[in-house]
Formats: structure tokens, sequence, C-alpha cells
């Protein structure tokens, strides 16, 4: 049993799962989407990280279990051709789908539902702890050093191989831009103190490189 499936059993049994195979079913579902090949940024990496920085600023949620789980659901399904929201409906769908058959309180799968859809804009509205864990958890590779930030804009182009380069430089300036407008990347305290500065560097530096 590999470190991954260990921590899905424990934050499903924590979240209250009542069904032990269900929660095996969920888990090899889950992380069969996160292992797919055509995956180069939103990958296995991508969920330990986002489950990382959850672990480290758990204190600061309401709900800690309920980011956990929302962190193992919010890229479940990822296909670079489509359109707008349609990965992080999607993953709500599969994730509420996965949860319920567990025996998870219809609560927890609502509320994992709602905080998977926050991540299609990481817009948090105030007095929402969780939702900016998750999101903040989410942006964080954006304040990672130089060289790691370029590998994962690098990565990201990989992932949109399809997409001529005039026009994956004109919706990646789209998606940059639309979080340089966010107020804030980062909503808790801690987070926004530390890497607020660095991710936006890296964001206008991608952006420039690709006028």
């Amino acid at each position: 049993m590999d470190d991954l499936t260990a921590r899905w059993r424990e934050t499903a049994r924590a979240a209250g799962a009542t069904d032990p195979a269900a929660v095996e079913r969920a888990g090899a579902r889950l992380l069969a989407g996160w292992r797919e090949p055509h995956r180069r940024y939103h990958d296995e990496a991508h969920l330990r990280a986002v489950l990382d920085v959850v672990d480290a600023y758990a204190g600061l949620a309401r709900d800690p279990d309920l980011v956990r789980l929302a962190a193992w659901c919010h890229d479940a399904v990822y296909d670079p051709r489509a359109a707008g929201d349609a990965n992080e409906r999607a993953s709500a769908d599969l994730g509420g789908e996965l949860l319920a058959a567990a025996g998870l309180p219809a609560a927890t799968v609502t509320g994992v539902r709602r905080l998977v859809l926050l991540t299609a804009g990481h817009a948090v509205g105030p007095d929402d702890p969780d939702g900016a864990l998750l999101c903040d958890a989410d942006l964080a590779v954006l304040a990672a050093p130089r060289e790691r930030y370029d590998r994962y804009a690098a990565a990201i182009r990989a992932e949109y191989a399809h997409v001529p380069d005039p026009d994956f430089r004109a919706g990646r300036s789209a998606a940059l831009g639309h979080l340089l407008a966010l107020p804030a990347l980062y909503r808790l305290p801690e987070p926004h103190a530390r890497w607020e500065s660095r991710a936006r560097a890296n964001l206008s530096r991608e952006l420039a490189a690709l006028a």
C-alpha cells in the first residue's frame, strides 16, 4: 500500500465514511484519475503538494478533513480539451458520487462539492477559511522558486500541446491576467505573507514572456 492510499483511508475514516469497501473503490478511482498519462502538472505530484499544504495549515480551517477530501477530488477529472469550468464541475460530480457511496454525511458531500467548484476561479468569499485553505494550497506552486515555477509553466504547456502556440499564448495570458486581478492570491495570513509577492512576480514574468 502506498502512502497516498493510506492518507486517503485515514481522511475518509476521519470524515465519517461508513462503507470500507466503497472507500477502497473511491480511493482507487481517484488515484487512477490523478495518474492518467496525459497529465503533466495536474498529476499525483500536484495532489501530494496540495495535501501537504493543507496539512501544514490545517489548524486554520474549520473542517480540515473536509478540505482534504476536496483536495482529493478537485482535479479528479482533468481533460485539457474541456471548456470553461467543465473539469471542475465534472470533478465535483464524481467526488460527490464517490463520497456519497462511501457513506459520507450529506453535508460533507455538499461541502466538498462547493469547495471543488471554488477552484474554477479561486474567488473565495470572506469568512471561508476552508475555501481559502483549498485555494491557497492549489495555487501554492505559483510562489515556487523561479526554476520550479518555470517547470510548472512548461508542464502546463505540455498538457495543452494540442493547442497552437498563438491560441495557447492568448488563453494562458487570460488565465494569468485573471489571477493577477484577484485582490489576493492567498487569503490565509501566513501563506499570504510568505507567498504573495513571489507569486505575483512569477505570474508577471510569465505573462511578459507570452506577450
